[in-house]
């Protein structure tokens, strides 16, 4: 059992290590930590799943969910992370993007993060707040490195229709004379 155990929590650490993708630059060094009430890996098929109260960190990198799973490549890299809520409750996910950046916040029944392409797909219920500015639709794509935001709505039978709120940025003489 002991044995068992802990070559376990070994095939846990190695499943894991480009997790740091998602994270600043300066993040990638950062453990990776992982609390949830169950984990079931597949080392041959290069798959871990979490599930029960799930939250991932590493870094400025937050993730919260039921459920996660992960997916390695054939080269062993982490190659995409899903999340999904549970019970009315939606998975969330913040990163930093940058020093000087705040916090992206992203929720969604569905979460689905792919390493490769640095892309993070929100379906249903989705909700992304960048800045000040936030999107809502059924499904909201953010690309990490370009910043750029795609929405949509659902079919034509959902009345969850894309919405959007634009804060208007202050120049740095506008701040500062409004104090």
């Amino acid at each position: 059992m002991r044995r068992e155990l802990g070559q376990l929590l070994v095939l846990t650490a190695l499943s894991l290590p480009s997790v740091s993708a998602l994270a600043l630059e300066s993040d990638a060094s950062a453990p990776i930590e992982i609390a949830a009430d169950q984990l079931e890996i597949d080392d041959r098929q290069g798959t871990a799943v979490y599930t029960g109260g799930v939250d991932m960190q590493q870094g400025s990198m937050q993730l919260k969910a039921a459920r996660v799973d992960i997916q390695r490549g054939s080269n062993g890299q982490v190659s995409q992370v899903t999340a999904k809520g549970s019970g009315g409750e939606r998975a969330y996910l913040e990163q930093k993007p940058a020093p000087d950046d705040e916090l992206v916040k992203g929720w969604g029944d569905t979460v689905i993060y792919h390493a490769g392409e640095r892309r993070v797909e929100l379906v249903g219920n989705a909700e992304l707040h960048q800045g000040g500015d936030t999107f809502d639709g059924a499904y909201v794509e953010y690309y990490l490195d370009s910043r750029r935001v795609q929405a949509r709505s659902g079919d034509s039978s959902d009345s969850q229709r894309v919405r959007m709120t634009l804060t208007p940025r202050q120049s740095g003489t506008e701040a500062s004379s409004a104090q």
